[in-house]
């Protein structure tokens, strides 16, 4: 097939992200971003920059739209009003919602005979397949997801939509001693607050009510409801000098046994320099398997567990089959 023609929801660091790894990938390239600001104001590499109201005058001129808003209040919108229009990719990563959000995408894109993939990214997304195996592969045991250090946008953007929030920034950290005695073969029952813990760091309108702020971040469900959380006030100028990097990762352990003392643990970690370049790197090849799975016909919401692996590469099969296996 010819390049596959990209389109760009949403111009913040996952937008960005994304440009940049799309350029990486010589079968892919992007034709459009769609903005709710100013095109005039964003600095982009692509030339074609749209307000996000015309859309509809792209489709059949786009194999592939990416949705790079923030999951608490953007993507559960813009995903399906692009999938009535595009076949999709978006990164949605409220856990707890994406039932509800796979059945709203799936309707706009089932409606429209488009093919969606939701949640895509490194979690939900690669940690979600890497448990997948290990609950297959090992049925007895347990598994475990620690994340961080590092920090994390999507509970950053949540921060940032609280009134009386200027800008913040939220940090998971795992308790690394419950993480090293797992990896030391060490099966536990840990808390949601044995796992992690969340610090947030947070420039607030002058006269804004920092207690009611607070109180709103630590019962925030979803996001910090459950774990131990501090809150610290910082001025805009502390923020932009102390914590302007994005770096993250974590870790999937599954810990089981294959017969009665024969102990097996199985890992997958990721240590990231940039959150959102990898996250954007991981959605430009979801993007590709979009674009080939919609051309063989499947329609309709999927996600990471309905791909097939080799479609996230450029390589064909007789290629994989020689190269990798």
């Amino acid at each position: 097939m010819s390049n596959i023609r990209v389109a760009i929801n949403g111009y913040g660091n996952l937008g960005q992200a994304v440009e940049k790894a799309v350029a990486l990938n010589p079968d892919m390239e992007v034709v459009a971003i769609f903005t709710r600001r100013d095109p005039a104001s964003l600095n982009a590499a692509t030339e074609m920059v749209v307000p996000v109201d015309e859309m509809r005058d792209w489709v059949d001129k786009v194999d592939v739209c990416i949705n790079c808003g923030g999951s608490a209040t953007d993507l559960e919108v813009q995903t399906p009003e692009a999938a009535a229009l595009f076949n999709v990719v978006d990164t949605f990563d409220t856990h707890a919602r994406i039932p509800e959000h796979f059945q709203a995408v799936d309707s706009a894109a089932r409606a429209n005979s488009h093919l969606a993939l939701i949640s895509t990214g490194w979690d939900p997304g690669l940690f979600s397949i890497n448990r997948l195996f290990g609950e297959a592969i090992l049925p007895q045991g347990s598994t475990y997801t620690f994340w961080g250090p590092g920090l994390s946008q999507g509970h950053s953007d949540a921060l940032r939509r609280i009134d009386g929030v200027v800008d913040a920034v939220q940090y998971t950290l795992p308790v690394t001693e419950n993480e090293e005695r797992i990896l030391a073969g060490e099966q536990r029952d840990l808390s949601t607050r044995e796992k992690h813990t969340r610090q947030c760091f947070v420039v607030a309108q002058e006269g804004a009510d920092l207690k009611a702020i607070t109180k709103e971040i630590v019962e925030m469900p979803n996001y910090f409801a459950g774990y131990t959380t501090s809150v610290t006030f910082v001025t805009q100028e502390e923020l932009d000098r102390d914590h302007s990097g994005m770096p993250h990762g974590g870790t999937v352990i599954r810990l089981g046994h294959t017969s009665e003392g024969t102990k097996q643990i199985m890992s997958f970690k990721l240590a990231l320099d940039s959150n959102p370049e990898f996250t954007g790197a991981v959605v430009a090849a979801s993007a590709r398997a979009v674009a080939r799975m919609a051309i063989e016909g499947n329609r309709g919401a999927i996600t990471f567990f309905d791909v097939p692996l080799g479609k996230l590469s450029p390589l064909d099969s007789g290629a994989l089959r020689s190269k990798m296996l």
